[in-house]
């Protein structure tokens, strides 16, 4: 005969708290993912593609074009050290917000 469950336990926690273990669970139901994961069954790792908002990657992958573009230039061109300079530093400040905006959406805190 199967044991049945009657003993409960009730945590508190933050929205931000409630929605990253909801983000985490595996299961429909996140107390039954809670009970896999804080009594150690294991359940076997699959590697899922990140939910990425379509507009987002056109974004990106217009960015991305747009630094070739000015790359090309860049090796092609004859530019004065001041203008290299001033075109670094404003790469430099893209590539910080690139970076804020793919942890926002990945939180991948390369």
């Amino acid at each position: 005969m199967s044991e049945h469950r009657t003993k409960e336990i009730k945590i508190r926690c933050t929205e931000a708290e409630y929605q990253s273990l909801q983000s985490r669970s595996s299961k429909p139901r996140l107390a039954e993912w809670m009970r896999d994961v804080c009594l150690g069954v294991r359940e076997p790792r699959s590697r899922t593609v990140p939910r990425v908002d379509p507009a987002l990657l056109r974004q990106f992958s217009g960015l991305g074009n747009n630094l070739n573009q000015i790359a090309r230039a860049l090796n092609g061109e004859h530019f004065s050290a001041l203008d290299r300079v001033h075109l670094m530093s404003a790469l430099s400040a893209l590539q910080r917000d690139l970076d804020v905006i793919r942890e926002e959406n990945t939180g991948d805190d390369r």
